[in-house]
């Protein structure tokens, strides 16, 4: 697959979890579909990792549901060719950092 097929099938597995996130949670995560729809699915992933956890990532914390994170999106092994090693080592960071907290709590 080229890699603007896979580009392309990475924006709308983005979009996904958009919509599972609004009728799985009953969250709507706005700021998230705006980047996605204003940098497409590689560059808003690339922004939302790079920079400090959003709220987003937050709420899905507390939800129980990093599952639908972007994090977790990227590190899948279909999407590795899309993003650098280091942005994936932020990505898993900053879950494995989530879930060390949500266990101190527990």
């Amino acid at each position: 697959m080229s890699t603007e097929a896979l580009e392309a099938r990475f924006e709308t597995t983005m979009r996904d979890i958009y919509w599972r996130a609004s009728s799985e949670c009953r969250y709507r995560p706005a700021f998230f579909l705006r980047m996605v729809g204003e940098h497409g699915g590689v560059g808003a992933a690339r922004a939302m990792i790079s920079g400090t956890a959003s709220e987003g990532f937050a709420k899905l914390r507390d939800l129980g549901r990093l599952d639908l994170s972007v994090e977790t999106l990227v590190l899948q092994e279909r999407w590795r060719v899309l993003f650098t090693d280091e942005e994936r080592a932020l990505a898993r960071q900053r879950l494995d950092g989530a879930q060390a907290a949500r266990s101190a709590l527990s």
